[in-house]
């Protein structure tokens, strides 16, 4: 079975993408809703997160994301630690989903492949392609968030360009051409092997 990265920056329409698939059929993993759903309930990343960074980052047994987000947004070594739990936990949990699943091929859907070189667990990768203007329009309508607070994320991503040229596909999101049959003609492609 083939094992499918889709990703793209803030804003580009990577979830959209990822609903379109979803609807032909293809299983799809959301490795963000993967990872916090682990933070919760792995109870060695749990042990891990709660050791690392103290026993506020769990308040009632629930992560207590407020006091997360304060301490790794400020600070980068603080971010990349954390990552570092939970990285490892989450690329682990997705290639025993994609073992379970009975399809030609499933599809993982991330933000920060290649920050967090999950692509190599990958056979092939699809970027979600919209110019910054676009996309930093779209996510400030989505998060209600001023410009300031969202190029501040989306300056902490991979540059775009750079993301798109390690991708072995694209699928444009910016008005200029028809997003489901580029969608249906890939997963064509895709079913193909």
């Amino acid at each position: 079975m083939l094992k499918v990265g889709l990703t793209g920056g803030i804003g580009s329409g990577k979830s959209l993408v990822a609903e379109m698939f979803s609807l032909l059929g293809v299983p799809v993993l959301h490795a963000d809703d993967t990872a916090k759903y682990l933070m919760e309930h792995d109870a060695q990343l749990r042990q891990d997160i709660s050791r690392v960074f103290g026993e506020e980052a769990y308040q009632n047994g629930r992560l207590n994301r407020p006091f997360l987000a304060s301490v790794v947004f400020r600070n980068e070594e603080k971010l990349q630690l954390l990552n570092s739990l939970v990285h490892p936990a989450t690329i682990a949990y997705s290639n025993a989903w994609a073992g379970k699943q009975q399809a030609p091929y499933v599809l993982k859907e991330a933000a920060i492949f290649f920050e967090s070189g999950s692509n190599k667990e990958m056979d092939k990768m699809i970027g979600v392609y919209a110019p910054y203007a676009l996309r930093l329009q779209r996510a400030m309508q989505r998060d209600k968030a001023d410009e300031q607070a969202i190029k501040a994320r989306m300056d902490k991503q991979m540059d775009e360009d750079e993301k798109m040229s390690r991708c072995d596909y694209i699928i444009r999101n910016d008005g200029t051409v028809s997003v489901i049959e580029q969608v249906l003609a890939l997963d064509r492609v895709l079913r193909a092997g």
